[in-house]
């Protein structure tokens, strides 16, 4: 499986921002595409999940409202639309693949490679 992130970028509080995850290679074992998060010095935090048949959505609760994840299985393709953007939300974004739902890192199956957002304050 190869995943590859972009859109990342430097940005002000308020503004938004919209990752993209490219999807190759995707097995039976990939039911789930999630977005996650590491900020400096911090643990990879869960961000957001779509199952990919079905397109249902999981959000953690700091990007509930702001943050949409949607996908594009002709293009095999993931997003990650982010909204009202502030400091904390800070950190480099990974998209990653998954069998089942998960919270945190624990179950992940794949990982891509991440991109910087930074929001300045």
């Amino acid at each position: 499986v190869q995943l590859q992130a972009s859109g990342g970028g430097l940005v002000q509080t308020g503004d938004s921002l919209r990752l993209s995850c490219a999807l190759s290679g995707l097995t039976t074992r990939d039911n789930f595409m999630n977005w996650f998060r590491q900020a400096p010095g911090k643990e990879r935090e869960f961000v957001a999940g779509i199952k990919w048949r079905e397109g249902r959505k999981r959000y953690a609760d700091s990007v509930k409202g702001r943050f949409t994840i949607s996908r594009n299985s002709a293009e095999n393709a993931v997003y990650l639309q982010m909204n009202s953007l502030k400091p904390d939300d800070t950190g480099v974004y990974y998209c990653a693949t998954s069998n089942e739902v998960v919270t945190t890192v624990i179950g992940v199956e794949s990982w891509g490679q991440g991109t910087q957002v930074t929001v300045s304050s």
